[in-house]
């Protein structure tokens, strides 16, 4: 019967049917092709998914946790499909031994099952100008690891740290490309698709300002829009008017080319570049955005520039709700699959939010009220449109009174 009482027309608890959002027949195909069920007799490929994902959504920081949690009881083993629960020592060999890969192609997979899904009901900032183009954004973060036991992440002298390379779709509102790397790899070599079809916009930080990747991207006919590097040597070729009632934070629009020897060496100097000037009241700075369009509007470019801040807000929620700043295993293998399985599971939640949610949740708040209902038998509708805060009255009169034994400890 489970844990707890069956309520709301249900017969599994939330995490089963959660797990259920990801098709059977695809997470067999993704192991048969890594093959990483061979010589596996127990804690198959399928197991270790149940775990991990346990993991991100109960919060559990040690594999005893994740044991315990499973272990809990027959019934909870039996709907979550297992046919026993699984030990520390089988997590530790699944974790080192299983390759990554399985999991990085199920995310892939199952993004692009599930992608039009996610670009009908996507709650994105819509440009006028650009509606219809499709935009990339490009950024990445660091998760700092301590060194003595991720030795394999060197970072600096005294620290380790991986770093997560992330290609964010605007359409989908969620990553598509996603890279794990030591920390010390440059941004500008995280990412081996960094040219993308044509008409495509690509949006990133001062990082990714590189001459030859500029090149690249205006033989592929992609427009980029990036910050200029302060040091970057250019000329005016012409000077743009700017709005004269509104958009008063623009403090210049110009036409340049870049002259500096490198840029020459690379063929860049020889296209012309639109540099925006946007000055930030909030921050009391100016903001030099570059891009190879020179038509649009330049509220049109700031504003393009400003979707960085969706990334941004993507990390920070991953890394505040989802396990991947604590890890349950040290080596790369096991540090790899538990992000990995951490995009899935919010991939998993970003599909409740947007296909069964009738109202607007926070992230943070929708995943604390996932996590609370996680065992009860309580369907996906009911938690995500039925509970909400506030105090809740008993109908009738319960027939239960307490009784408090004196010698209850004794």
């Amino acid at each position: 019967m489970g844990l707890f009482k069956r309520i709301k027309n249900t017969n599994t608890p939330l995490i089963r049917q959660t797990l259920d959002l990801v098709p059977r027949w695809m997470l067999i195909r993704c192991a048969e092709n890594h093959k990483s069920d061979k010589g596996c007799s127990k804690y198959k490929t399928y197991d270790q998914f149940v775990a991990l994902t346990f993991v991100q959504l109960n919060k559990c920081y040690t594999l005893s946790d994740i044991s315990a949690g499973i272990g809990v009881s027959e019934g909870f083993i039996s709907n979550l499909g297992l046919d026993q629960s699984p030990a520390r020592s089988t997590m530790s060999d699944g974790n080192k031994k299983r390759s990554y890969k399985v999991f990085e192609t199920l995310y892939n997979r199952l993004l692009t099952h599930c992608g039009h899904i996610l670009s009908k009901s996507h709650q994105r900032h819509i440009i006028e100008e650009i509606k219809d183009r499709n935009i990339k954004l490009i950024d990445s973060t660091v998760i700092s690891l301590c060194l003595s036991m991720f030795d394999w992440a060197k970072f600096r002298t005294a620290k380790g740290g991986i770093k997560i390379h992330t290609c964010w779709d605007d359409t989908l509102m969620i990553p598509d490309v996603v890279n794990i790397s030591p920390a010390k790899l440059h941004d500008r070599y995280g990412l081996k698709q960094l040219v993308f079809t044509k008409g495509t916009i690509v949006v990133e930080d001062r990082a990714y300002f590189d001459f030859q990747l500029m090149m690249h991207r205006v033989r592929a006919e992609n427009i980029f829009v990036t910050r200029i590097k302060t040091n970057t040597v250019f000329s005016t070729i012409k000077e743009l008017d700017l709005p004269e009632d509104t958009d008063q934070d623009f403090l210049k629009d110009e036409i340049i080319p870049l002259n500096s020897k490198k840029a020459i060496e690379t063929g860049i100097s020889e296209v012309k570049l639109r540099l925006v000037h946007v000055y930030k009241p909030d921050e009391n700075k100016v903001i030099e955005i570059i891009t190879n369009q020179l038509d649009w509007k330049a509220r049109t470019i700031a504003d393009l520039y400003k979707k960085r801040w969706d990334i941004e807000l993507f990390f920070k929620a991953i890394k505040q709700n989802l396990q991947i700043k604590t890890f349950v295993g040290t080596s790369e293998n096991a540090v790899k699959s538990q992000i990995y399985v951490a995009l899935i599971s919010y991939l998993l939640l970003l599909l409740i939010i947007r296909t069964i949610a009738k109202k607007k949740h926070a992230f943070s708040n929708f995943v604390e009220k996932i996590r609370i209902c996680l065992t009860f038998h309580l369907t996906l509708d009911y938690v995500s449109n039925q509970i909400s805060e506030g105090a809740k009255k008993i109908r009738g009169k319960p027939n239960i009174e307490l009784e408090f034994k004196p010698d209850l400890f004794s």
